[in-house]
Formats: structure tokens, C-alpha cells, sequence
């Protein structure tokens, strides 16, 4: 704390506030330079941002599901349903389906048996056979049926909860629950199909001494059933799943189709490839229209960076007004961007050996638009797009997606959005990276630097300037007490 003019009457602390503001100076401007490289980074990382959207769209574009999804239209919806690969063929298919496949299902009957007590006490019989086994099957790598026997023994402490979670969580395609209601135990394949070899025999196998254990004479066995369906009047299949792809079409089945076919129409799904198609532009034209804005916004030089000194003199709306004008042109004329904007152009202009009928993206509606200043935007001729998905879908997604060696649009476009992500990096960093990672890090680390020494030889000029006012202040008072001493003496 300072106390000061008491022999001047000068306000000391004003005149030194007023001197330091203009040694300052240096260090506002060093504020500034700060703030603008910082926003110069943000910017390039928005646009980074962007771009990684656009090269993940642009993977997408490269699936040939994307140009050949499938529209399947069934005559019997409740029945048969259907899915198209992009390979799947078009046309219109004859499904009758005479049986759905089902899971094996057994009911013990009624048990005088709690749950949640001792097992061997509920069953009422010292001389009980405690161990029995299950048995399933499964197929091997060839296709061929193997059994799967489980032994199981119960426990002196165990319930029957207890033996059926055990049960279930073996592998063995079993699903064994107890309906505490009808007092019956339940087992039932955990799939559908016939995988027992001999069809005489249930998909679920127990042996005697599990049949003397949980079933009784009012059990009810219901064994799996595999689905059978005809194909085209003609083609006779069995599966052991309501499902089944012949031909890169999969077809479902909800129930049987009584003895009439269902009629199953499959087409390429053109709207779906359109949409797809718009929303990777819209994204593109989207990063296209954030860079070239910020090689055509006007610089303002007189409208520096503001400093927290100067934020804390204007009403917040002056402040948003003035860094809108601060923050315009930041990236104007940088190489990264004015090469990146020139290369992303070109790759549409790129010509591509389809082998088909199209051969360069204009071929099939698609162009950049014609006024230069757009930074090459891109407009769809929508029309010509169907035209061209009608015409030759596979053409369209080899222009595209390239085939073999032979490069697409989206991988020179891939390319130069790698080379552009390259770049960026190197100048603007991601947001996990030091500032020793990056150029403008650096650059901000060194200013950051020179600010604290610079603010360190501010506290001096500071403390100098207080000496010295000081020393006045003294020297001052001293003549003061002087004089007055000599006046008292002239006076006596």
C-alpha cells in the first residue's frame, strides 16, 4: 500500500498508472497477436472437423450398397419378406412356404415341487437316482450332426432353480425354465430346425433316470421342425431357420402362404441412392462454402484483437461487433486452404474407366457450379442422376468407387482430404496436442514466453518509477522543512 503527494500534492499513483499504460503498449500488442493465432487455429480446426465428416461420408460412398440398395415389395407381407444384397439380381420371385421351422419344446407335467427348497428333500424318495444326462446336437464344420451329452448331479443343498441355472448356462441349446403357476417344468431349444440325425428322435435327449425325476404322464412333447419352402414353382428347399439367401436375396418367413405363392418383386432402389448421393453434397458444399468464405470475407486491419482491458470498457454487444470485424479475413489468402479449395475442384473433374457407359461425373448430372466464386460447389441434376441409376447402376458406383487399381472420384477426393487433414495438423494441431506439436502452438508458446518477461520488466519500470517519485517526494519534503526553518529564524 502506498501513500502518496503528501509533500507535492501531486496524485503520484495516476501519473505512474498513465506512464505504465504506454509502456504497455508492447505487451497489448503481444495480447493481440495472441488472440488472433489462437483464433487462426480454432478456425483451421472447424474446418478440420468438417473434413473428417466429409471423408467419413466419402467411405460411404465407396460401399456398392450405397449405389445398389435394394426396394422389395412382397404380396404377403404376414408371410414372406425379403432383403436385397446390391449384387441381388432384380426381378420377381415365387415364394410358397408349407411349414415354418420351430423349436423342440417339453413340458414335465404337474410337479408337487418348490422351487426354492432342497430338490432331494421336495422329491420324497431317499433311494432317488440323483445324476441323469441331456443330450442335444450340434454341427460340425463339414455339416455334419454331433451329439452334445451334459451330465448333470444334484446336489445335497441344491434346489431345482439351482439345477436349472446350471442347465442354462451350459452351451448346449437348452432354455429350461419353471412356471411356478402350472407347477411344470419347461425345456425348449434355444433355435429352431431338426438337427437329431435319426428323425424319430426328439432334439431334446434325457435318460431314464431324468424321466423318473421331472416327467410325468401329463408331459407334453413337441419336437423342432425345419421351415420347407418352394422357390418358383419348381425349387423345393428345407432350412432349419425361417430364413434363407438364395441368389444375394434373403428371404424371411413369418408364416405359411396356404398353398398359394407370395410374389416377392425386388428393384433398385434409385430414390435411396439419390439421397444418399445429396446428403454427401449438401455436406461438401458445406465444407466448400466455410472455406471459401474465408478466403473472400474483407480484413479489417484497424480492427485489431481486443485486450481484457479494453473488453472491460464496452457493453457486450460492442464487444461481439468488434471481434466479428476482427475475426474476418484470418485465413484469408492462406496456402492451406486456396490449395485445398483448387485440389477438391479438380477431383471432380477427374476422368474414370468404368467400363460402362459413364466415364466422368458431368456424364451423370453431377457438375461443380458454374459461377467461379462458389470455390467449386456442387449442384445435381437430379433427372439426369435417375437417369443415369436406371440406365447403369454399376457404371455410377464404379465412377465413383473406382474398381480393381482403377482410382473413383471419392479417392482422389479421399486423397486430397488427407493431404488437407495433413496440413492442418501441422499447422493448427488437434485439440489433444501440446503447443511443441504444431506451428501456431508454437508461436503461441513463444509469445506466451516473451509476455511473462516482458511483464517481469514491467513489475521493475513499475518499482522504478515508485522509487523515484519517492526520492522526489522526500527530497521535496526535505526543503519544505528546511524553509520552513529558515522562516521561523528570520521571523524570531
Amino acid at each position: 500500500m502506498r501513500i502518496s503527494g503528501l509533500a507535492t500534492g501531486m496524485d503520484t499513483e495516476s501519473i505512474i498508472n498513465d506512464l505504465m499504460k504506454a509502456e504497455k503498449i508492447p505487451l497489448d500488442k503481444m495480447e493481440q497477436d495472441k488472440t488472433k493465432i489462437e483464433w487462426q487455429r480454432d478456425k483451421f480446426r472447424e474446418i478440420n472437423t468438417l473434413r473428417q465428416k466429409i471423408d467419413d461420408m466419402a467411405f460411404d460412398m465407396q460401399l456398392s450398397k450405397t449405389f445398389k440398395t435394394k426396394s422389395v415389395h412382397s404380396s404377403m407381407e404376414n408371410a414372406v419378406t425379403a432383403t436385397g444384397s446390391p449384387k441381388a439380381p432384380e426381378g420377381t420371385y415365387k415364394i410358397e412356404v408349407t411349414k415354418l421351422a420351430t423349436s423342440a419344446i417339453i413340458t414335465s407335467g404337474s410337479l408337487d415341487i418348490d422351487p426354492n427348497k432342497k430338490l432331494l428333500d421336495e422329491l420324497k424318495d431317499p433311494n432317488v437316482e440323483t445324476s441323469f444326462k441331456l443330450t442335444t446336437y450340434t454341427l460340425d464344420e463339414k455339416g455334419k450332426a454331433i451329439p452334445v451329452e451334459r451330465n448333470y448331479t444334484i446336489g445335497e443343498d441344491d434346489t431345482l432353480n439351482d439345477l436349472i441355472k446350471r442347465i442354462n448356462e451350459d452351451d448346449n441349446n437348452i432354455r429350461m425354465f419353471f412356471d411356478d403357476n402350472t407347477k411344470q417344468l419347461v425345456m425348449e431349444t434355444t433355435r429352431t430346425g431338426k438337427y437329431n440325425p435319426n428323425d424319430k428322435e426328439n432334439e431334446i435327449e434325457f435318460d431314464d433316470n431324468f424321466s423318473n425325476l421331472f416327467i410325468k404322464e401329463d408331459s407334453v412333447v413337441k419336437d423342432a421342425t425345419n421351415a420347407k419352402f418352394k422357390y418358383n414353382d419348381a425349387y423345393e428347399i428345407e432350412t432349419k431357420e425361417n430364413n434363407y439367401t438364395l441368389n444375394g436375396i434373403n428371404f424371411e418367413f413369418k408364416n405359411t402362404t396356404d398353398g398359394v405363392p407370395a410374389t416377392v418383386t425386388l428393384t433398385n432402389d434409385i430414390d435411396a441412392t439419390v439421397d444418399h448421393i445429396k446428403e454427401f453434397v449438401e455436406k461438401y458444399n458445406e465444407l466448400i462454402d466455410l472455406m471459401n468464405k474465408t478466403q473472400r470475407e474483407e480484413k479489417y486491419r484497424d480492427f485489431p484483437p481486443l485486450t481484457e482491458e479494453q473488453k472491460k470498457e464496452l457493453e457486450e454487444r460492442e464487444i461481439e461487433l468488434w471481434e466479428e470485424k476482427a475475426k474476418s479475413g484470418i485465413l484469408r489468402g492462406d496456402s492451406i486452404i486456396t490449395s485445398a479449395l483448387t485440389n477438391l475442384r479438380q477431383n471432380w473433374y477427374q476422368s474414370v474407366d468404368t467400363g460402362g457407359e459413364y466415364n466422368v461425373i458431368s456424364q451423370i448430372g453431377i457438375t461443380t457450379t458454374k459461377d467461379y466464386l462458389d470455390g467449386g460447389k456442387i449442384e445435381i441434376n437430379e433427372e439426369k442422376l435417375k437417369e443415369a441409376l436406371q440406365k447403369d447402376p454399376d457404371s455410377v458406383y464404379k465412377l465413383f468407387a473406382g474398381s480393381g487399381d482403377k482410382k473413383g472420384i471419392m479417392d482422389h477426393l479421399d486423397d486430397s482430404l488427407e493431404t488437407m487433414k495433413t496440413k492442418i495438423n501441422e499447422r493448427a494441431g488437434r485439440s489433444s496436442d501440446t503447443l511443441s506439436n504444431y506451428t501456431l502452438g508454437k508461436r503461441i508458446k513463444d509469445i506466451d514466453s516473451r509476455m511473462n518477461d516482458f511483464q517481469n520488466r514491467l513489475q521493475q519500470i513499475e518499482t522504478r518509477y515508485w522509487r523515484q517519485f519517492t526520492a522526489m517526494e522526500k527530497a521535496i519534503s526535505t526543503m519544505n522543512n528546511q524553509s520552513a526553518m529558515l522562516m521561523n529564524n528570520f521571523f524570531q
